[in-house]
């Protein structure tokens, strides 16, 4: 799925893909990890779920 995702983002002339993950959605951040995808910034209490504030990872992959 990744490779099919980076071969579509280079014919649109993208230069790269940004997504975020909870930081302890350990399964998702070793798969983006896997995938090329890099650590850029933490956005704390990005979320609000079951009453419980929780930080996302803002990460990034370059496609050049």
């Amino acid at each position: 799925m990744f490779s099919e995702m980076d071969t579509w983002a280079r014919q649109q002339g993208l230069s790269r893909l940004e997504l975020t993950v909870v930081v302890d959605n350990e399964a998702g951040l070793a798969l983006y990890k896997k995938a090329g995808f890099v650590i850029e910034g933490v956005k704390k209490h990005s979320l609000l779920i079951n009453g419980d504030f929780l930080d996302e990872y803002y990460m990034g992959k370059l496609l050049g």
